[in-house]
Parts: C-alpha cells; structure tokens; sequence
C-alpha cells in the first residue's frame, strides 16, 4: 500500500476553489438539511458519498483508503459514541418500563405548585439528568410534557423546554460530544472536556434566570431569583467541577442532582412572596390551540414515540407487566409525596450510574480496566502523512471495551435490572426496542463520522481550515457561530464536532489562536443552535400536542439563541487575551 500524501491545493494555485470544493459536502448537508428538510440519515448519507467522490477525485487520495477512511469513521461512531446513546437509553426505557420514572417526577411536582420554581426543578435541572443519561431529544420531549400537566400553557412549555436544554448538552449522553471532539481532533479527552467544562458553566448561570423570565416576566426573576440563582450557580460550579478535575462521563449527572438538591434544601427555609400555581397568560398561539388542550395529556405518550429519539414511549407503551417490586400508587394516581423507599428506587438507577462509574475510576481498578479490557491498533487500509510529511494521528484507534463510558453503563443497566426485578427477557426486549427506536439515529451518526473521517484523512479539513486562517485574528469571532450553525442544522452537538472539530484546529493553529480553545468553542457554542434544530422542535411541538408550531417555537427562540451565542462569543474573545490563563 503507497503512502498518501495530503494536498492542501490539489487544484494547484487556486486555494479559494479548493476551499469551495471542500465545503461542498457541508453545504449539501445543510441544504439538504435547512432549505429541503431532508431526513438526517439521507442528506448524512449523500453528504458522505460526495465527499468519498472529492476525496478520490480531486484531492487524489487512493480509493481503498477514501473507503477504508470512511469504515474507520463508521467504526468510531458505533464505538464509543453509539455505544453510549444506546446503553444509556436502556437504562432510561427501564425506568419507564418500571413506572419509576412517574415516581420521580411526582416527587418534583410534589414539592412547589409555582410554575416558575418547577420550571427549574423541572425543565432545567431534571432536563440535564435526562440529557445526561439519554440525550437526543428526550429531555425536550419529557419535560415539556411534565410541564404541560403541572399547568403550563403547551407554547410556553416547549419553549422553556428547548432553552433550558442548553447548558447541559456539551456533556450530554455521557459525553458523546466531547469525546467525539477529542477523536476527531487528537486532543485529549481530559483537556477538552476542561475547556468545554471552563465556557458551558456560565451558560448555566444566566439560562434558569430566562427561564423565570419567559413564564413570568420581571415579576418573575424579582420573585424567584434565589431559586434560579441557587440551581444555576450549584449547576456551573459541580459542572465545572466534574469536567476538570473528576470524570468528564458524570459531568452533567452529579451538576444535575447536586443541583435539585440545592434547590430543594433552599425551598425548605425559603418560598416565593406569591405563588403562580396557572399560567394565565394566553396569546394568539394559545388561544388558537385551546381546543387541542385537553388532549394533551393523554396525546403526550404517543407523539413521545414519534420522536427521533424514542425518548419516552418505548418503555411507556409496555410497562403493564412490569411494577418493580413495590407500590407505586401515589405516582399513579396523582396524589401525595411518594414515600422515602418510592424516591430512593426511583432514583436507583441514577444512584447506580454513579456508583459504577465512580468506582471505575478508583486507580487499581482502573488499571486493571486498562491492562485486560483495552488495546489500541492500526486501522488497517490506511497510510496517511500530512503535507509535512507526519502520520496523521486519527490512523490508530484505542478501543477500550471494559472501561468505555458504553459499558459501564451496561453494567449500571444490568443492576437496574436486578434492582427493579425486570426478568432478563424483559429487559433484552428493551434493548431491542432501544436499538429499533435509533436505527435511524445510528445510521446518521455513523455517516457523519464517516465524513468526518473522509474529510480530515483525505485533506479537505485542512484545505478549509488553511483558507479560513486567512481570516486571522477575525477567526475567533467566526468559530463560535461555526459550531452553532453546525448544531441548528444537524440537530447534534456531537454530529457538529465531528464535522467541524479538526477545521476548528487546523484553522486556530494557522491564525496564532489556541487549538484547544477553538476546538472546544465549536461545542459549546453549538449547543446554543440545538433549540433551533428542525428535530428538537419537531419533538418539542410533538410532546405539547402542537404538531406542526415548529416555525411558531422557532420565531420565540431566535432572538434568545442568538444572544446567547453573543454572550458566548464575547467569553471566548476574553479567553483569547485577558483570559487566556482559563485555557488549560
């Protein structure tokens, strides 16, 4: 096999037009995506044979390797990152197969009837536990609904639902999108994770205070503002905690309930001057969906199902036959407190979560981890040396299939099992309704990781990154607004990063700028794009019974997004000069 030299201008002369060709791929999929609402999985799939075809073509890499670069990609996708989304997705459906997810969420309304309070118990602190363990649309789905049933008008629930999924996101699903970031670009997990860890925080100080806003107005933040500020604060400091110097894997678990934890000890010494226990607040929107209203509840299991991501009726639709070995019935029927035995089981799995992965990172049994279960290796087909001549480093791939994030969560999903008393059967058919409910999902995450891979090993990243360098100083400003547009069009913070990861770093390292800055700016500023994203309305407007409000929910969220982004980017200019001592 004949070594392949990378081309930064195959067309010899005419980097501009390189860079345009490069980024044909790209536009495909955005067009695909944002003008034709392709189906992910299609314009993924189209974007990834068009690059094969420039890779071979223009930038005249071997074809063997343009196909052994794409398997790598695929490869990458299903291990770690699918692994992850499909494990901790089981241990989700399980507790739903259970009922015990109605448990914990009758215990969150138990604990305030002001809607403004359960928007942050509820939508932001809840809606990161979710986003921690399940990802993809499931904390938008499951917490709109909640407050849908807890009294909240259905726009203003799903609005609140896709802003407070914000903060959380970077470190979603176990932290598939750092770790995707970290395989495409080569930087360490622990250092992107720290930078990621060092912007996200400040995104969860401000997002529980609009929310407070949006439901209430000024009225609102005047009232509530310890709580919002208690559950952001509480939030950004064990976030960023956790993702410098714990294990990046739990970031969002331990923010998550070290967060409802806070906010509830504050409720037991403090509550509000008033209370909002209904949103009496209807606009044009509402009034024109009134009448659908009263279906709601009884609709919100099934357009849960139809969501991309499965995210709660997998297991609802099937848990007649399965209670988990205790009384429910306060859940159930909507009365009292659960009791302390109800809360503790309900909270099982997570309390596993914890357990399991804490303990895989005590050192000896780390060690041993690493020793036995993991191995690194060549990915066959490929020789691949940049323009200077050294091997690109994404050509060896480390599989660590005893300590990865995807089976410590198996193992967490394993005691669950034992835990709730769900028979090996039962729990198998979840899993196979786990994988039934992503086989979309799975295909488009792996055709984006094969382009990813097509893209950076044939030399079309580099080429982008070159021309985009020419921008210089100019380049910090363009990287945040790269990452949100990447999230707002493939719905996935982790798609995003490894489309834009390795462009962000070889643009940074042509224009002075900090790789792992840059890098890490391309996740946390798309998770700010993900509450446009066409899939996360779809599922918002889809869990509140409003099919089809998606461009309504769009137009309210525009305006937050952007300044947000805003906000963001002026935090990553500070980074790159009177702040620069925060870059790890």
């Amino acid at each position: 096999m004949s070594t392949f030299h990378q081309l930064i201008d195959p067309l010899n002369g005419s980097l501009a037009l390189s860079a345009v060709l490069a980024a044909l791929p790209l536009l495909l999929l955005f067009v695909m995506l944002g003008i034709f609402r392709t189906k992910a999985w299609k314009a993924a799939v189209a974007s990834l044979v068009l690059s094969v075809i420039l890779a071979i073509a223009v930038w005249q890499m071997p074809a063997g390797q343009a196909l052994s670069a794409t398997a790598e990609g695929a490869f990458y996708g299903v291990f770690p990152i699918l692994w992850i989304l499909i494990n901790a997705l089981w241990v989700y459906k399980l507790t739903v197969a259970t009922r015990w997810f109605d448990v914990l969420g009758s215990t969150i309304r138990s604990i305030s009837a002001d809607l403004r309070i359960l928007v942050i118990l509820i939508a932001f602190c809840f809606g990161a536990l979710l986003e921690a363990l399940a990802g993809f649309g499931a904390p938008v789905a499951i917490t709109a609904a909640m407050l849908v049933a807890a009294g909240m008008k259905p726009l203003k629930s799903a609005t609140v639902a896709l802003l407070a999924n914000t903060a959380p996101v970077a470190f979603g699903a176990m932290a598939s999108p750092v770790i995707a970031l970290s395989g495409v670009t080569g930087i360490p997990l622990a250092t992107v994770s720290a930078m990621a860890g060092r912007q996200t925080p400040f995104l969860a100080l401000i997002v529980p205070l609009l929310l407070v806003f949006i439901v209430d107005g000024r009225r609102g933040v005047r009232q509530t503002w310890p709580a919002a500020v208690v559950g952001g604060v509480v939030f950004a400091v064990v976030q960023f905690a956790t993702s410098n110097f714990f294990t990046v894997e739990l970031t969002d678990v331990l923010a998550s309930i070290v967060a409802i934890g806070a906010v509830l000890l504050l409720l037991r010494v403090w509550q509000p001057a008033e209370l909002l226990e209904a949103d009496r607040v209807v606009d044009d929107e509402d009034e024109r969906v009134s009448a659908r209203q009263g279906a709601t509840a009884a609709r919100t299991v099934d357009a849960s199902a139809t969501a991309t991501v499965g995210a709660r009726a997998g297991g609802a639709s099937s848990t007649d036959g399965v209670r988990g070995g205790s009384s429910v019935d306060a859940a159930e029927t909507g009365g009292g407190r659960p009791s302390a035995r109800e809360i503790w089981m309900a909270m099982g799995p997570y309390l596993v979560i914890i357990v399991v992965f804490s303990l895989s990172q005590v050192p000896v049994i780390k060690n041993w981890l690493t020793a036995v279960g993991g191995f690194s290796f060549r990915w066959p087909g490929l020789d691949v040396v940049d323009p200077a001549g050294k091997q690109v480093g994404s050509q060896v791939m480390r599989f660590d299939h005893l300590k990865a994030t995807g089976t410590l969560l198996l193992i967490s999903g394993l005691i669950t099992l034992a835990l709730y008393r769900i028979p090996f059967g039962r729990g198998v058919r979840i899993y196979g309704e786990t994988l039934k409910v992503l086989r979309w999902t799975i295909l488009t995450v792996s055709s984006v990781l094969g382009l990813s891979f097509v893209m950076n090993l044939s030399g079309q990243t580099g080429t982008l990154g070159i021309a985009l360098a020419s921008a210089g100083g100019i380049f910090a400003l363009l990287s945040p607004v790269l990452g949100w547009i990447g999230v707002a069009l493939t719905g996935s913070d982790t798609s995003s990063n490894s489309l834009f990861g390795q462009l962000q770093v070889t643009a940074a390292a042509h224009t002075g700028l900090s790789p792992i800055l840059m890098a890490a700016t391309n996740s946390s500023a798309g998770v700010l794009g993900k509450m446009l994203s066409l899939q996360n309305l779809a599922v918002a407007a889809a869990a509140v019974g409003l099919d089809g409000s998606e461009s309504t929910l769009f137009r309210r969220l525009l305006g937050w997004s952007i300044g947000l982004l805003v906000l963001l980017t002026a935090l990553v200019l500070l980074q790159t000069g009177p702040l620069s001592w925060m870059v790890p």
